[in-house]
Formats: structure tokens, C-alpha cells, sequence
């Protein structure tokens, strides 16, 4: 939200600002609470990153979980910044992670192999050259949600064929904390001048980033369990520290 106050990154050339007043806290924090709020997203990509190496399971979650991190960096940094080369480090990157859940979701039932990732490759980086020469704007928008919606039948599809209650309820909290994420990214977009004249902004835009970091975990643990079903690996979900779900798996000798 600009106020016109000076920054050490100079003049905003961002297409989009959020109901937050820049430098509010520091000169090199364009939106405070919109930069740390990524914090939960990392260390909670951190530790499925941490869980998926340690039991080994395939590579694509290893990248799934660093993907993570590097859109919660990049939105970090653009939040930082409200600079146009640090939003294409936010909005390319949440692009290339649907597209990433897209292989996930689909690729058991892809007969060739390699087609489907270099074809999915290839897509993102062409999105990425075009959004950067043309910012998109509303394209941008509309594109991310049709890859999104394009995620939802087949996540439903686990769901329904997922036998286990702890399996299950790991993909209830994901819709969960999606849908709340996305109320306050709704309330903090479409009621910003209301919310503006409050003696405290509830940082709707920040807590739609805590939601999504749990969203996005949730996500990944649920996929997570369901892969390892169809490797026959016996997973089961355990908590850590008696609290966050995670999934261990039990690989036949043979593998």
C-alpha cells in the first residue's frame, strides 16, 4: 500500500500492492509482515524436504519440497522489494510448482515416460521467457487458476480411493487451510480501504501465506502417502513432536 515514503530499493515498479503500508518498520522492507510471514512456509518444506531424503523417496518430492522454497524466497524477496524483477521471482516460480504438481498427480497412469516431463519442462520455460518480455497481469491470474482447478479432480480422486482415516484427514486439514487462506487473501484484497481505517490491520495478505505454507505441506504429505501406496512401501502417517503429520514408509528388501 503506498504511502510515499523513500526506500532503499527506490520507487515501487511492481504491478501489485497489498493492504500493507510500506516501510512501516524498515527501510529495506517494503511489506513487513508479507516478507517474514513466508518464514513458516520454508521451515515447513524444510522438514518434508528433511523426511523425504531421509526415508528416500523419489526424487520428485525432494524437488516438490525445495520448490517450496524457493517460492516462498522469491515471494519474500518481491514483498521486500515491490521491484517488477523481483515479482517475476515470485509468480514464475508458483507456475512451475503446479506444473510440478501436475507430474506428481498425474504420472502413474502416463504410458511414456519421459514425454510427459519434458513436455511439462518445456511449458514452463516458455511461461517464463513470455512473463518476463510481457507481463501478463490478469493473464497471469486466470492461467495459475486453471492450473490449479486442472490439480483438483484428480487430488479428489486419491482422496476418495485413500483407505486410511489419518491419510485422510491430512487432505481435509489441506482443504482446510486453503480455504482459509483464501478468505483472508479475499477479505485483505477486496476490503483493503475498510480494513485500511482499522486501528489494526489483521495482515490478511500475510495470513493467507502462513495458511498456504501449512496447505502446501499438507499437500505434499498427502501425495507423499499416496505414491508410497502405490509403490507397496506400507506407509503410515506418525506426527512429529506429537503434532505435525508426516508419513513413514516400510520399502520391501528388495528395494
Amino acid at each position: 500500500m503506498a504511502d510515499g515514503i523513500s526506500s532503499f530499493w527506490g520507487p515501487v515498479t511492481s504491478t501489485i500492492e497489498f493492504c500493507e503500508r510500506n516501510y512501516a518498520y524498515s527501510s529495506y522492507i517494503a511489506e513487513f509482515f508479507n516478507t517474514i510471514s513466508n518464514i513458516p512456509t520454508i521451515l515447513l518444506a524444510l522438514i518434508g524436504l528433511i523426511n523425504a531424503l531421509r526415508q528416500r523417496f523419489e526424487k520428485r518430492f525432494t524437488i516438490l519440497h525445495i520448490s517450496n522454497m524457493i517460492l516462498a524466497i522469491g515471494n519474500m524477496l518481491h514483498h521486500a522489494t515491490l521491484q517488477s524483477g523481483q515479482q517475476q521471482s515470485d509468480e514464475t516460480p508458483m507456475v512451475w510448482e503446479m506444473l510440478l504438481y501436475m507430474y506428481i498427480l498425474h504420472s502413474p497412469d502416463w504410458h511414456y515416460r519421459s514425454t510427459m516431463p519434458t513436455f511439462l519442462f518445456l511449458y514452463g520455460a516458455l511461461f517464463a521467457v513470455v512473463h518476463a518480455k510481457v507481463h501478463l497481469g490478469i493473464g497471469f491470474k486466470v492461467h495459475y487458476a486453471i492450473l490449479s482447478l486442472l490439480c483438483i479432480p484428480r487430488m479428489y480422486k486419491y482422496y476418495i480411493y485413500t483407505q486410511d482415516p489419518s491419510a485422510k484427514w491430512i487432505a481435509k486439514w489441506y482443504v482446510a487451510t486453503l480455504f482459509l487462506g483464501s478468505l483472508c487473501w479475499f477479505c485483505d484484497r477486496v476490503f483493503c480501504k475498510e480494513i485500511s481505517s482499522w486501528p489494526v490491520n489483521p495482515q490478511g495478505h500475510a495470513l493467507w501465506h502462513v495458511f498456504m505454507g501449512f496447505s502446501s505441506y499438507f499437500a505434499n504429505t498427502f501425495l507423499m502417502f499416496c505414491r508410497a501406496q502405490q509403490l507397496g512401501w506400507a506407509p503410515k502417517v506418525d506426527h512429529f513432536m506429537g503434532l505435525l503429520p508426516y508419513v513413514k514408509i516400510n520399502k520391501p528388501k528388495t528395494q
